[in-house]
């Protein structure tokens, strides 16, 4: 395996060690709550000045901005699904985030990656659930993408995300 996946709990917006951090981001790209806002608080007013350009997301989908004053070179930005339930697609959704943005790091030369738990706040996708599809599609694409990746490490905010990721990471190795 020419990759790892890791968890940790801490703030995204400290990683220094990696290329990449990835935003949970809403439609707009223009900041918000939660992960997207501490980004852009975090990076600087050229971050929005750039996101503006990008004439926002779809849901699923990633795209790629220099990260500023953050000690990461480039920031990804992905849409993850408002949970309804469980039956409007949401699992499909998230998935194509996760996805999408490490296409776009691959697209890019990023090798190193930080993903923050997507779609578990606002938009309150069951944590549980969100770090199963995060990690299966992770590891599917690492996979698919053998020597393309090397460091998936997923930043947690809380104790409990943190426990659903290291329990979603360990059981894909088994």
């Amino acid at each position: 395996m020419g990759y790892q996946i890791q968890t940790v709990q801490g703030d995204i917006t400290k990683v220094d060690d990696l290329e990449a951090i990835v935003n949970a981001a809403n439609n707009s790209l223009l900041g918000g709550g939660g992960v997207d806002g501490a980004i852009h608080r975090a990076a600087g007013c050229e971050l929005l000045a750039e996101c503006r350009t990008l004439h926002g997301c779809k849901t699923g989908e990633a795209k790629l901005t220099k990260a500023y004053l953050l000690s990461c070179k480039y920031v990804i930005h992905t849409v993850g699904p408002i949970w309804h339930g469980g039956d409007a697609l949401e699992e499909q959704l998230l998935e194509n985030a996760y996805r999408n943005s490490l296409k776009v790091a691959v697209e890019h030369g990023i090798r190193t990656i930080a993903f923050p738990s997507i779609s578990t706040g606002v938009y309150r996708y069951p944590v549980e659930q969100a770090a199963l599809v995060a990690a299966r599609t992770v590891q599917k694409f690492c996979e698919e993408h053998m020597d393309k990746i090397d460091i998936v490490r997923f930043v947690l905010f809380d104790p409990r995300t943190l426990a659903a990721y290291a329990h979603a990471v360990c059981e894909i190795k088994t």
